[in-house]
């Protein structure tokens, strides 16, 4: 056996990485088997790094060309360059990729480039194109991902019909761009093509934007993201997407069909289309049902509460399991899967566990809507402050939005935070540790905030739980 190691886990992600990074600061020998040319996995290269780098320099963009006048500074009308843009993206791309790369050197982590296949309880398999290795583990760790579901009938090139990852490297701004998919992956890279200057139309099938979030959120953010110039057809299912001599034609109807059958359908024209539908678990390749491993209906992989799946010495992680495919919730599993194996005690809190849509304005939350408390009959009292009341939203002129604070009507408790505005993403860190820590409205309310922050309407919307807010 060319190799023996402690642990070794499959897939350099945010899961994969911080799961081999914790392991060995436990005194593990550890190796990871990865494919890519870069560590990192999607989301450091085709996914969360890229996609908010050309966030941030699409709405630079869209504030040079409509705001910056307003407060004083003439640029006149600013010009894109999109090669150099995407350049940027692709800088962000390789610096955090290269991060992680340094981190491994320095933990001492070995590096098994190639595929990783599971050959038996303690073997791994690694393939590239110069043949195989087998390595020994006491312990092997499923932290391969997710890869973009597809859409029946509707084929992906990357060039005019793409995922979130062609969407990422568009060779120009197309004049309509046709996104199917009202999630967060394609409202932020909707927000993207939209400030550069494409006409973006949302098909989404279910009758609201961000499925699962909070109703009234999701309400107020279509109403912005229309101001945007963001056209929307809820309820509305694709049929097919048929190429033409110059552009597409995407056939859509209504998803829900009464009882004569049918709907009227139409057919939408774009010069590119975005399917972003979803993702399921990446576990390809991986010899799952040779090793015995049991997966579900949906192809997760199953583990118990501690990781395990029910093959001695086999743990998973991140998007190949059950839960939120989210990074961060990834890297939580990956740390305390470490831990566990360590002897210590790992734990993840899934009830505080954040989301974020990083759009302008953002939009961020953490434990329990509205509608989830009352379809469990939890009794609740909810305190909202407006970001127009604000002081430092009215002098930056970013007022769209909200804090909304869900507690418990009988303990106070925070059961749920929701925000929609600028920063959002950042200030909800500050629930996210509050609800770890099992705080009150009371407890939010009465800590003391800088001034002037926009996070100040976290405070006020705590006040409001109890009526009592002092700047509205």
């Amino acid at each position: 056996m060319a190799d023996a190691y402690d642990l070794v886990v499959i897939g350099a992600g945010p899961g994969g990485y911080e799961c081999a990074i914790k392991a060995a600061q436990l005194g593990m020998k550890v190796g990871v088997v990865e494919k890519r040319d870069a560590l990192g996995g999607t989301c450091l290269n085709i996914g969360c790094i890229p996609s908010k780098a050309l966030l941030h320099a699409s709405e630079l963009f869209e504030e040079a060309g409509h705001k910056f006048a307003d407060m004083g500074i003439n640029v006149g009308t600013p010009k894109l360059d999109l090669k150099k843009m995407l350049a940027f993206k692709d800088e962000a791309i390789d610096g955090n990729t290269k991060g992680i790369e340094f981190l491994f050197k320095k933990n001492k982590i070995d590096w098994l480039k190639g595929a990783g296949k599971i050959v038996a309880p303690g073997k791994v398999e690694v393939a590239d194109k110069d043949g195989k290795q087998t390595v020994e583990a006491k312990n092997i760790v499923i932290a391969t991902g997710s890869d973009v579901a597809k859409l029946p009938g509707v084929e992906i090139d990357e060039k005019g019909v793409v995922s979130s990852t062609g969407a990422l490297s568009l060779a120009k701004v197309p004049g309509k761009l046709v996104v199917i998919g009202g999630g967060v992956i394609g409202l932020e890279l909707g927000s993207v093509w939209s400030r550069l200057g494409a006409e973006v139309t949302v098909v989404e099938f279910m009758d609201a934007i961000l499925p699962g979030m909070d109703g009234e959120v999701c309400k107020t953010f279509q109403r912005t993201l229309k101001k945007q110039g963001f056209t929307f057809k809820l309820g509305t299912k694709v049929t097919g997407v048929a190429k033409q001599r110059s552009g597409y034609k995407v056939s859509v109807e209504p998803a829900k069909s009464d009882e004569k059958g049918g709907g009227d359908g139409e057919t939408l024209d774009a010069d590119a289309v975005l399917v972003c539908i979803g993702r399921v678990p990446y576990t390809d390749g991986l010899g799952l049902e040779d090793a015995g491993v049991e997966t579900d209906e949906r192809g997760r992989v199953k583990v118990d509460g501690r990781f395990k799946t029910n093959v001695d010495g086999i743990y998973a992680i991140g998007d190949a399991i059950a839960g939120p495919m989210l990074a961060h919730k990834a890297m939580d599993e990956g740390s305390a899967l470490a831990e566990m194996l360590s002897g210590k005690s790992g734990h993840v809190n899934y009830g505080t566990i954040p989301s974020v849509v990083y759009t302008a304005p953002e939009v961020a939350s953490v434990g329990k809507t509205e509608e989830q408390l009352k379809s469990d009959g939890v009794e609740y009292n909810v305190g909202k402050f407006p970001f127009t009341a604000n002081g430092r939203a009215k002098a930056n002129k970013v007022t769209d939005g909200f804090v909304k604070i869900i507690a418990d009507k009988k303990t106070d408790r925070v059961l749920g935070v929701h925000i929609i505005g600028a920063n959002a993403g950042e200030m909800i860190a500050e629930a996210v540790i509050a609800m770890e820590f099992g705080g009150s409205s009371e407890d939010i309310a009465r800590t003391c905030f800088a001034h002037p922050t926009m996070s100040e309407a976290v405070k006020e919307a705590a006040l409001a739980v109890t009526g009592s807010p002092i700047h509205m």
